[in-house]
């Protein structure tokens, strides 16, 4: 076909695509994530069942049963701090106030600007601010069934792609012609290990963060240390931009209950926190496996989150991981899973530089 045609068969699919994602939210997020948590919970379904004799129905179950006590014993854990946070509120009003009272006064001393109408403007706004704080929460708890109805919609469809996996498998070979049926395993087969890898490395990697954080907010006395470094390995797991958020949060609650230089303390570990995840937990834990460059996974955050909001920044990076090891497959898309990795190659001599050397080369011999 000429480019023109490609091209609006090309335009056509991906708008397509992205309707169908944006209308069918409700039904689709919570398969991918079912898809992602069954492919890590596999491995344990299989033991169940081939090593310890259980049916597939049990095996599946106590596999999804252990998903549900991981994710509940999380979120009990952040409600309980969020409860103490929340008792708390009058008092991390009246102290934001002072603290923010406090560094007025020390501008005003420092660089002569008037304090009192900047303490007003503070007032008014931090007022408006913890005014509007009740509003939210409110609006928080209503939405709390939707977040359970999501959860359980996830669990369900788990246990039941785990029940069925073989038939699945089954009908996802049948689709393709017979000749491809080894690739299709291939693919499968890599997608597994791609998931699994990637899933168990981002909760082993939040869990390390979090204790990482927990231990330096303790060292420098914040108040709230564990719900603090538990916000911060929570929102770790969205890349790029969950590190600055987590690190937003905390600054907010840290200068409202200590000061200002808890925060440029706390400051400095989230910077150093998120140096040695960058560099040495992300690249061992989830492992050279995932090889997307920085480019693709920033525009991936950007339009999971326009598409899915936060639940299309989580999933962004390894549904963009299977679309990569399902382009590598197809001979048509390689170009298209060669842009999504990394560039490994290495980099070129310029002709003239080269030409020189082979000039030497031929007048040592």
């Amino acid at each position: 076909m000429p480019f023109y045609a490609k091209l609006a068969y090309l335009l056509i699919s991906l708008i397509s695509l992205v309707y169908i994602a944006i209308v069918g939210q409700t039904i689709i997020a919570p398969i991918v994530f079912a898809f992602l948590f069954a492919f890590l919970l596999l491995p344990f379904a299989d033991f169940l069942e081939v090593k310890c004799r259980l049916s597939r129905t049990v095996s599946s179950f106590i596999a999804i049963l252990a998903l549900v006590i991981a994710i509940l014993t999380i979120m009990v854990v952040l409600g309980s701090q969020m409860t103490d946070l929340a008792q708390d509120w009058p008092a991390f009003k009246q102290q934001f106030m002072d603290a923010t009272g406090s560094l007025q006064n020390w501008i005003s001393d420092t660089f002569h600007i008037d304090a009192k109408a900047q303490l007003d403007y503070i007032s008014s706004s931090a007022t408006r601010v913890f005014s509007t704080g009740t509003t939210l929460l409110g609006h928080t708890i209503l939405s709390i069934s939707s977040v359970v109805l999501f959860l359980v919609l996830i669990f369900l469809y788990s246990f039941f792609i785990l029940l069925h996996r073989r038939l699945l498998l089954r009908f996802i070979v049948a689709v393709f012609p017979e000749e491809s049926s080894v690739i299709v395993y291939e693919v499968v087969r890599e997608v597994q290990y791609i998931v699994k890898r990637y899933i168990f490395g981002i909760f082993l990697q939040m869990a390390i963060v979090t204790v990482l954080a927990c231990i330096g907010f303790t060292i420098i006395g914040i108040k709230y240390a564990f719900l603090l470094g538990l916000i911060t390995g929570i929102f770790n797991v969205i890349p790029y931009l969950g590190i600055f958020t987590a690190l937003l949060i905390t600054v907010l609650i840290t200068f409202a209950t200590m000061g200002l230089s808890q925060v440029l303390l706390v400051i400095l570990i989230v910077v150093c926190i998120h140096l040695v995840d960058g560099n040495f937990i992300m690249p061992k834990i989830v492992g050279s496996k995932v090889k997307i460059n920085t480019l693709v996974a920033l525009l991936g955050l950007v339009i999971g989150e326009m598409v899915w909001g936060i639940t299309g920044m989580i999933l962004s990076i390894p549904v963009i991981a299977i679309i990569k090891v399902i382009f590598d497959r197809i001979d048509g898309l390689k170009p298209w899973g060669m842009v999504l990795g990394e560039d490994d190659s290495e980099p070129e001599e310029k002709p003239a530089i080269k030409e020189v050397k082979e000039d030497e080369a031929d007048l040592q011999k």
